[in-house]
């Protein structure tokens, strides 16, 4: 019979998430989700192997938006919902104008 394992509690509330825009040189919007928008932006602007292969050779970028979401899923429905979204949208999202 094999021994039970008993997995420890962790007591760390689960991360939150954000959604994100970037706004590329040449005016592209590519949008993503993190737990530490500043992190990954740093990582998008690096252009190091942890960047999005969409935005190296694009610089400079601008971030152009984030919200903050809450958990991973509800960050990647919000994320698949404005991908979705006409460019106009997304500009008016980023201005304030629709939420």
């Amino acid at each position: 019979m094999a021994d039970i394992v008993q997995i420890p509690e962790t007591n760390s509330p689960e991360p939150t998430w954000f959604l994100y825009m970037v706004r590329c040189a040449n005016g592209h919007l590519y949008t993503g989700v993190t737990t530490d928008v500043a992190r990954r932006f740093a990582e998008h602007q690096s252009g190091s192997a942890k960047s999005a292969k969409y935005l190296r050779g694009k610089g400079p970028l601008t971030l152009a938006y984030s919200e903050t979401v809450g958990s991973r899923s509800d960050a990647l429905k919000r994320e698949i919902a404005l991908k979705r979204w006409p460019r106009s949208k997304k500009l008016a999202l980023i201005e304030g104008v629709v939420e």
